[in-house]
């Protein structure tokens, strides 16, 4: 990033190239099962704001740490905004694949799990056990301390365990 800041825009290619896809599944495991083009609109939202923030980059952190931090803010603002049309235009703006069955699969299962999560403790697991950042770059991503951090990962490791080691609730059919 710093060479880039600095005037070499080959380098902006080989951070492009290196965090595009980290950063897009970033944003699928946090959108809608159906949300494809919403993960790549804001990937590429994400690349835009570092181009136009480059002039601006400081090196006060890893670039890891910094990338995330604006996907987050883009995050935000993209759920800002769906909160606000679901409520106020009665669009929820989810898109359907057709014919594709919605079956109930290993990766729903935990999917759902993971949405039972506390929003914070959620947000550092799937920080740590996706997007592989250490404790302290989640630490100063969530503005957290560093041991609120580990205890919040473990917390919802132990709940997720719990969740998915749950038998499945089924409805009890009533006999005549």
């Amino acid at each position: 990033m710093l060479a880039f800041a600095g005037g070499r825009s080959d380098a902006f290619s080989e951070l492009f190239q290196r965090y595009k896809q980290p950063l897009y599944g970033f944003f699928r495991r946090r959108l809608a099962e159906s949300a494809h083009a919403q993960a790549e609109e804001l990937t590429q939202e994400t690349f835009l704001a570092i181009l136009r923030a480059a002039s601006r980059y400081e090196k006060t952190a890893l670039f890891k740490t910094y990338l995330y931090g604006i996907a987050f803010r883009i995050l935000s603002a993209h759920r800002r905004k769906t909160a606000f049309r679901a409520t106020f235009l009665g669009s929820t703006n989810v898109e359907r694949e057709p014919g594709k069955p919605e079956a109930l699969d290993a990766g729903l299962h935990i999917r759902q799990a993971i949405s039972r999560l506390e929003r914070i403790d959620r947000e550092a697991l799937m920080l740590r056990e996706f997007d592989q950042l250490s404790y302290a770059e989640i630490a100063k991503l969530l503005d957290l301390p560093l041991n609120t951090v580990r205890s919040r990962i473990f917390r919802a490791r132990m709940a997720l365990r719990g969740i998915l080691s749950a038998p499945p609730v089924s409805r009890i059919e009533e006999r005549p």
